[in-house]
């Protein structure tokens, strides 16, 4: 039998299990996403994370997600913050920029170094997407929302009551508008200008941050004239600060990343 070594990492609380497949190769990563992943029965996480070779020229290296429930998603903010800080401090890299082939793209990361180790890091996640009929039907549109793109669809609705999450983002996440099911926010912006937001992440459920989705209710919140260019979101598990480029129109999320523990199976 053989022996898998596994790091878990969380970003705001968003975890999820790390597997370096360039040594440890995962034969059936959408079962092992969801019996590792369960928080009685195995290690415990949001899903599995696969750190692998790049798949192509302009990029150093690879990025897969398995969400709780098996199904593979397109972009984790979090995550490819947390490989950042795994990829240099664990010696698989010098570079202090990287970029990182993802299902949704080449993501660049930016590390911040304070004595040789990462204390946060900054991901370009390119430009949002506004309409995209594959992921949204606006003529199925639920209603007093937004919908963003950032490589995954997300719909953002401002309402005071952010704590509706679980009731209403269960239902919302398969709502007919959307073809791949959607992440669903609830977000305020409260009187100092951060943006409150509480995230149903489809194939996962309630999580304590999501990286794409903080960039996509500073966008929401950005278009529909809530906010400024630059914000901070407030997630259950921590901040991200957001800033959208007028330069090219690029979404930067800034946040830390944080090893748990490493173990075996």
């Amino acid at each position: 039998m053989s022996t898998i070594q596994f790091t878990k990492m969380h970003g705001c609380g968003n975890d999820y299990i790390y597997v370096n497949t360039m040594e440890y190769p995962i034969e059936n990563p959408t079962e092992a996403a969801i019996r590792w992943s369960d928080r009685h029965k195995g290690i415990g996480s949001d899903g599995l994370v696969l750190i692998g070779k790049s798949t192509a020229p302009e990029a150093d290296f690879s990025m897969r997600i398995f969400n709780a429930d098996g199904s593979e998603a397109m972009m984790c903010g979090n995550a490819s913050r947390c490989i950042g800080k795994y990829l240099y401090e664990r010696g698989l890299t010098d570079k202090t920029d990287i970029r990182l082939i993802t299902m949704s793209g080449v993501k660049r990361l930016l590390l911040h170094i304070v004595d040789d180790i990462v204390e946060s890091v900054t991901v370009d996640m390119l430009e949002p997407i506004m309409e995209n009929e594959n992921l949204f039907v606006p003529a199925l549109s639920p209603d007093n929302g937004t919908f963003v793109s950032m490589g995954n669809p997300h719909f953002i609705i401002f309402t005071q009551d952010v704590d509706q999450v679980g009731e209403t983002g269960k239902v919302l996440e398969k709502h007919p508008a959307f073809p791949q099911r959607c992440n669903i926010e609830f977000a305020r912006v409260e009187n100092d200008g951060t943006i409150r937001t509480r995230v149903w992440e489809r194939g996962s459920g309630i999580t304590m941050a999501c990286g794409t989705g903080a960039c996509a209710t500073a966008v929401a919140a950005f278009v529909t004239g809530r906010t400024g260019p630059k914000s901070k979101v407030v997630m259950d598990g921590g901040i991200l600060e957001i800033e959208i480029r007028e330069s090219d129109n690029h979404v930067l999320m800034t946040g830390p990343a944080e090893f748990v523990f490493d173990g075996e199976l």
